[in-house]
């Protein structure tokens, strides 16, 4: 596979556009992430070069989705490939119809709820309103939005500062989350119905057109090719 090195956030959307699909860390073997194809030293120092705070910005333009949507990682996903990638990962059945039939947890129900309320809503936040602030909740909690962005009803849209009472910065800033029907409509994706094994072929034969073979049994297994 071609070797890729990143130095800009402009380059870094190029590279994503080009593979359709990369994880922040190692997640595919023989397979780029976005820490690897960036200098270790750019890293965490809050500059325009800072790949941590590239994260926020893929989503919050457009440029691509992002979320754990794959082995619960982080992974960042091309627009032009995203509505195929749902049609794999995801349901044609209503979030309440998948809750009727056990296939999704109370808590995610509940959450969506929410986010699909406050599109663009803080994570901690979320947390408050959804009465699972207390520790013992948290697992539960985290759960649920793994769930919810392992079946693509959720992605990441950007992060917002914690802010004291003046206003100013103070402490991490944490992830908020849209639903991934508002998120596409807001960037103008295609989110026309498409037939999951249609979607399986146009996957399959993008990456077997630049992967390894090491790699492409990476991804049959991730999207069940």
């Amino acid at each position: 596979m071609k070797e890729y090195k990143v130095h800009t956030y402009e380059e870094a959307i190029e590279v994503i556009r080009e593979i359709g699909f990369l994880p922040l860390a190692k997640l595919i073997p023989n397979y780029p992430s976005l820490d690897s194809i960036t200098a270790k030293e750019h890293w965490y120092t809050g500059s325009e070069l800072d790949p941590w705070l590239w994260r926020a910005k893929f989503p919050g333009d457009g440029s691509a989705a992002y979320g754990k949507f794959v082995k619960k990682k982080s992974v960042l996903l091309s627009t032009e490939l995203l509505p195929f990638y749902r049609a794999i990962l995801g349901s044609p059945l209503s979030i309440e119809a998948r809750y009727q039939d056990g296939l999704m947890s109370r808590e995610a129900v509940e959450l969506f709820a929410l986010i699909k309320e406050n599109e663009g809503i803080d994570t901690r936040v979320l947390r408050v309103e959804a009465g699972m602030k207390d520790k013992e909740k948290k697992k539960l909690f985290d759960n649920a939005l793994l769930e919810l962005q392992g079946s693509m009803d959720i992605c990441v849209s950007g992060t917002k500062a914690k802010t004291n009472d003046a206003g100013e910065k103070n402490g991490w800033s944490s992830t908020s989350f849209e639903t991934m029907n508002y998120w596409a409509k807001n960037h103008r994706i295609d989110d026309s119905q498409i037939e999951k094994e249609e979607a399986k072929m146009k996957v399959r034969d993008h990456f077997a057109s630049i992967c390894s073979n090491e790699a492409m049994k990476a991804f049959n297994k991730i999207f069940g090719l």
